[in-house]
């Protein structure tokens, strides 16, 4: 899949880390199909990323670039179903998720010469912790969610479930992010989904994964 991000200069270590994290997300071997293309899903949910977080944030550094890019770093390699089902186990695989995330990434930081305090502040931001940025971070992986995943979760699942699983991931979003949820290209069912589950708050949400 091409790359869809802004064709803004940066740095030469910068591109050779982008290069190497889709060079890894590119052997996922979950496929979806997203703007006319079919792609890796970890591939696509990188590349998706940084061109919200373009969108999400004027003039993002190097680091938050980065940290979108890989906020699914291997994510197949542990997969859901390894971890109990239920909502503990959803949220402690979610967990572990971004530490390995945060682990790989660093390995890729340090070899193509990133420093000690780029690394910790890339790590920081894919596991969503109180710095500058990861609100983005959190806006862009949902973004990513409704134009990836979201048409597959409804048809998986139950329409009171979706609905659920729509506000909740709106909960976590900023006012901008929530602002893009717009300028997803979707097919007319999804967005009349979104349009039932942001505009009517009353009905009682169920327990469900995020």
């Amino acid at each position: 899949m091409r790359d869809l991000t802004p064709g803004r200069h940066r740095s030469a270590r910068y591109d050779a880390v982008i290069a190497a994290i889709d060079d890894a997300n590119a052997a996922d071997p979950n496929l979806v199909d997203v703007r006319g293309e079919r792609v890796a899903l970890a591939l696509v949910h990188g590349r998706l990323a940084t061109e919200w977080t373009e969108r999400l944030v004027d003039e993002p550094d190097e680091a938050l670039l980065i940290a979108a890019r890989a906020h699914h770093l291997r994510r197949w390699e542990m997969p859901r179903n390894s971890y109990p089902a239920g909502r503990a186990g959803y949220l402690r695989w979610r967990r572990d998720q971004k530490t390995r995330h945060a682990i790989d990434v660093a390995a890729i930081l340090v070899a193509n010469g990133y420093d000690a305090t780029d690394v910790e502040r890339v790590q920081r931001l894919i596991r969503r912790e109180h710095v500058d940025g990861s609100a983005a971070v959190e806006d862009a992986a949902c973004l990513v969610f409704v134009e990836t995943q979201l048409a597959s979760f409804a048809a998986h699942n139950d329409h009171d479930l979706t609905i659920s699983v729509i506000r909740k991931t709106a909960k976590k979003m900023t006012d901008r992010g929530r602002d893009l949820i717009g300028a997803i290209p979707l097919a007319a069912s999804d967005k009349a989904l979104l349009t039932e589950a942001l505009s009517d708050t009353s009905s009682p949400e169920r327990a469900a994964e995020e």
